[in-house]
């Protein structure tokens, strides 16, 4: 059974969940008595909460609206969860990022010293990518780690499957923990990610939060140390592109298409489009690799007059030998 204080602060999180409570599924949710949770409301009646009861068969209770509230109670995970949502509120596109800010520090305003701890080293960059897709669920317990190192900045140990190939046996078995000195905590298309400079590998890195076991305890204290460009989101951007972190495709190329610039426009997300007449345009497009960009530049279902550079030229030509092949297959 849980104690008292820690009862206390998940009744009254059942009661901000939903409008009216039976006392029953209260009290089966809590695993205690009828009787428990009754005394358990006059407790938190007494601290300020007005919780009335609610008539009927089985009775009930509900939170009432008030203009004066004791001091907000929030159990870890959801100190953690408001942290992300209004962290990562700036990327919504909605026009609330100040108004974001301003909540953040309201609610901070009326949490315990411990919780509000806890807020003030979270810290998330959210990078802002059209159509997210759903990734996997990291543990707040490791989000809260990285933050933690992040804000202290700690070097951090932690276990990473896959990082690297096994080179004696024993590693094979128990492969040696990353260590690394910490940088930044993004969040990108729906997924968790931490930037840190490896110390091992003398580079910077990007890890999966998914993936990551932290250990304990941390290391010694670092001195702050520079991405290799302005921001992390151009140098997570550019990584991701298969580059040196720079926020440039790998590969670059310069076409001329037969389509009217307005068509070329709706179908181009990172690209440049300058108008040449009625039915011709200039397409400036990046991609990881060149016969990646000689395909994308394909999908425009036009004429295309390459103007540079010459691997582009020889991706065109390298696809059209596959093409034709593919072409005569038989069935």
């Amino acid at each position: 059974m849980q104690k008292t204080s820690a009862r206390l602060l998940s009744l009254l999180s059942l009661l901000q969940a939903r409008r009216d409570w039976p006392g029953a599924l209260l009290a089966a949710r809590l695993d205690v008595s009828a009787r428990t949770v009754r005394r358990d409301v006059e407790r938190l009646r007494e601290l300020g909460y007005p919780i009335a009861a609610v008539k009927g068969p089985d009775g009930g209770y509900r939170l009432d609206a008030g203009t004066e509230l004791p001091p907000l109670l929030f159990d870890d995970e959801q100190a953690v969860a408001l942290a992300v949502a209004l962290q990562t509120a700036t990327t919504s596109g909605a026009g609330i990022e100040e108004a974001a800010a301003r909540a953040l520090n309201t609610v901070r305003q009326v949490m315990p010293a411990r919780l509000r701890r806890r807020i003030d080293t979270f810290r998330v960059t959210a990078l802002e990518r059209p159509a997210p897709r759903p990734g996997p669920q990291v543990d707040s317990a490791v989000l809260v780690a990285l933050s933690a190192a992040i804000h202290a900045r700690e070097v951090l140990r932690f276990d990473y499957p896959g990082s690297t190939p096994p080179a004696t046996d024993a590693e094979r078995t128990a492969p040696p923990p990353r260590r690394v000195e910490p940088h930044h905590l993004v969040t990108w298309a729906g997924r968790w990610y931490l930037v840190a400079w490896d110390l091992d590998r003398e580079d910077w890195r990007i890890f999966r939060a998914d993936r990551i076991t932290p250990r304990t305890p941390t290391g010694p204290r670092f001195p702050p140390r520079d991405l290799p460009v302005a921001d992390v989101a151009t140098f997570v951007a550019g990584r991701f592109r298969g580059s040196d972190g720079a926020g440039r495709w790998p590969c670059q190329g310069e076409v001329i298409l037969r389509l009217p610039a307005d068509v070329v426009v709706r179908y181009t997300r990172e690209g440049i489009v300058e108008a040449l007449g009625p039915d011709r345009c200039r397409l400036v497009l990046g991609s990881w690799s060149w016969p990646g960009l000689a395909a994308a530049i394909g999908g425009y279902d036009a004429d295309i007059e390459v103007i540079g550079p010459p691997e582009l030229r020889e991706a065109f030509a390298h696809l059209a030998r596959r093409y034709a092949d593919a072409a005569g297959q038989e069935a």
